[in-house]
């Protein structure tokens, strides 16, 4: 039977790693023994032998889920964090991400702050910051067929790897231009170091709001990179005469595009919600998530 505490953490684990098994069970023991409960999916149980029986389960992953929850941790890439906000999103609970990952720019810690990542969670020692979303709409012909959202990036893309989409980009309702490409990555700033920085687009700080439109191996001289106001309305419209086209929304939620499709990009209407244990700058972050060269740096003149 599961114990009814005070305060209760819900944990998500990429459980497919061995690492993210021994982390979490290092998590779940740590957060009990200073008396808060811990709450996990069934799925992820079955992979924890070590869980105790006092860690409350739930089927599946909604917003519901997370009722009666202060946080979610996350144990993970940035993949695994990308799942976690699908339902922290709607239920406004904030999400602490644990890197487990290659780069893990949306974790606040990496594997080795395990210890850190408990004390900080008993003590409420941590920050919440928003990150601004994305509401994406498809169109076709005049009905809107599809509705979704994403913390990084909606795709569109290319379905046949022979074939160019044919594409023409608007901004607040005004034509920009349009080629042939392998498709547009619509991102926001915490997206423009994900599809977006591959894809050629600039690197945008976090704080800045700002909406991104980067193509993807455009045929065409003119295909740079457009950074847009967070209230602009970017739109890709996939021309008539060319193949089916595809939307992805943070490389998890898929739709087809048939030729004639518009999709809407716009702000998004509710944020994420993410919990910051350090203070350290973002530019930080950039050169040590990318390992970036800066020996014979000397700072300003004092």
């Amino acid at each position: 039977m599961t114990q009814t505490r005070a305060r209760t953490v819900f944990l998500l684990a990429h459980t497919g790693r061995p690492a993210a098994i021994r982390s979490a069970e290092l998590v779940v023991q740590g957060l009990l023994r200073s008396g808060i409960g811990v709450r996990v999916l069934e799925a992820e149980a079955a992979d924890l032998p070590q869980l105790p029986d006092e860690v409350g389960t739930v089927k599946e992953a909604t917003p519901q889920c997370l009722d009666g929850c202060e946080l979610l941790v996350v144990l993970g890439g940035d993949g695994t964090l990308l799942r976690g906000a699908e339902f922290a999103r709607a239920s406004g609970v904030p999400m602490l991400g644990v890197n487990l990952g290659r780069v893990g720019f949306l974790a606040e810690a990496e594997r080795d702050d395990l210890d850190k990542v408990v004390d900080r969670v008993v003590t409420r020692a941590y920050e919440v910051e928003e990150r601004m979303t994305i509401d994406v709409v498809v169109h076709s012909n005049g009905d809107v067929v599809h509705r979704d959202w994403a913390l990084n990036e909606a795709a569109v893309q290319k379905m046949s790897a022979e074939l160019m989409l044919e594409v023409v980009l608007e901004i607040d309702g005004r034509p920009v231009t349009g080629f042939g490409c392998d498709g547009i990555v619509c991102a926001t700033p915490t997206g423009s170091t994900a599809y977006a920085f591959s894809a050629g687009g600039p690197v945008v700080w976090p704080e800045v709001e700002a909406l991104l439109m980067v193509p993807i191996s455009a045929h065409a001289l003119f295909a740079k990179p457009l950074v847009t106001s967070p209230d602009s309305v970017l739109a890709v419209e996939v021309q008539q005469h060319t193949s089916h086209g595809v939307l992805w929304c943070d490389g998890r939620r898929t739709v087809e595009l048939p030729p004639g499709a518009r999709v809407e990009v716009r702000r998004g209407e509710v944020p994420v919600r993410l919990a910051r244990l350090h203070h350290a700058s973002f530019t930080d972050r950039l050169v040590a998530k990318f390992a970036l060269p800066v020996s014979g740096w000397r700072g300003a003149p004092h």
